[in-house]
């Protein structure tokens, strides 16, 4: 069974957002990158329930939070997505190190993301 697996909180300003959810909520960050706004969160210790995600800088005011799916297999998974009255939005990439990922809406519109974790 397929489960979330990862969030993406969009900000104008993400070093702010860092600030707010370190400072509110304890999460520790990580910039992924040297030129990018993507910080990574650390939310607590891995043995413990819950998700981790990310703060990344928006593309535009109204992008809303994403919750990421992982999947076994992503192409059977893109296909059942649009046979279903799902939407592919931003097509399959492979990010190298993590596996491929897509983002899709559902049939009410709403945004997520769903990866194939490369293998190891």
């Amino acid at each position: 069974m397929a489960k979330v697996v990862h969030f993406e909180i969009p900000a104008e300003d993400p070093k702010r957002a860092v600030e707010f959810f370190s400072t509110v909520f304890g999460w520790k960050f990580n910039r992924w990158g040297e030129n990018n706004d993507y910080y990574l969160t650390e939310s607590g210790p891995k043995e413990e329930p819950g998700i981790e995600g990310a703060i990344m800088k928006w593309n535009h005011p109204d992008q809303p939070i994403v919750n990421t799916i992982q999947v076994e297999d992503i192409e059977s998974t893109l296909k059942l997505i649009e046979e279903n009255g799902g939407e592919i939005v931003v097509p399959l990439q492979t990010i190298p190190g993590v596996g491929k990922h897509c983002y899709f809406k559902d049939p009410s519109g709403f945004l997520h993301g769903a990866m194939e974790p490369e293998m190891e």
